[in-house]
């Protein structure tokens, strides 16, 4: 597939690597511009582009980057991506740690995703934010593996939940249905799924057990 991802952290940068070593095309950006990412680009073979370019024909795009920045990607993000396309949202709200108070989130009680959607103005499927980064390139397991971790996946659109989990299977994981996004305050931080290490039985176990009520330390 044609895959565009928006941030080149540690989640980003490595699903960059994997993405391109399963023979995908991949056109990378961040926020500091192409030439920053020439290490990458050598070491992958991925394309490295402007924000503004990275959706351009791209049947999935990532959006991996700080949630409090996801309102100043550049308006028309998403021109020219090849119809029908997937976004995934990677992002978490870490109020106190970096994204500072954002109202929509803490008064209305929107999701983190649903935030994200509406910002970006096109539906979102909640993937990798509970996933440690070092774990993509070193957990992923053939199907039926015994020590296969499970990720959580939420989601409205049923077409592209299944994009995206057919995606993550082809990376090394299992995956579980989390829901609609108004539901994936189950796998936001401080819930039990958030960095679990577990295959599928433990990962649902975890998103049944969530509380819908934010922890004091995720409050801003």
């Amino acid at each position: 597939m044609k895959i565009g991802i928006i941030g080149a952290g540690n989640i980003g940068g490595n699903l960059t690597r994997r993405l391109t070593a399963l023979g995908h095309e991949v056109r990378v950006a961040n926020s500091r511009g192409p030439e920053t990412l020439t290490d990458l680009a050598e070491e992958t073979g991925a394309t490295p582009v402007t924000v503004a370019e990275a959706a351009r024909g791209a049947e999935v795009v990532v959006v991996t980057v700080p949630f409090k920045n996801v309102p100043d990607l550049p308006a028309g993000i998403f021109d020219g991506a090849a119809e029908g396309f997937v976004v995934i949202d990677t992002n978490n709200y870490y109020p106190r740690q970096r994204d500072g108070r954002i109202a929509a989130v803490e008064d209305e009680g929107l999701t983190e995703s649903r935030w994200t959607e509406r910002q970006l103005g096109h539906p979102v499927i909640k993937a990798f934010n509970g996933t440690y980064a070092v774990d993509l390139l070193e957990r992923p397991r053939p199907a039926g593996d015994p020590d296969r971790m499970a990720l959580p996946v939420a989601g409205d659109d049923e077409a592209a939940k299944k994009t995206v989990r057919a995606l993550i299977d082809e990376l090394g994981f299992d995956t579980v249905d989390a829901g609609g996004i108004d539901e994936s305050w189950r796998q936001q931080p401080a819930t039990p799924v958030y960095g679990l290490r577990a295959g599928v039985a433990a990962v649902t176990r975890a998103l049944a057990e969530a509380s819908p009520v934010r922890t004091e330390e995720f409050r801003g």
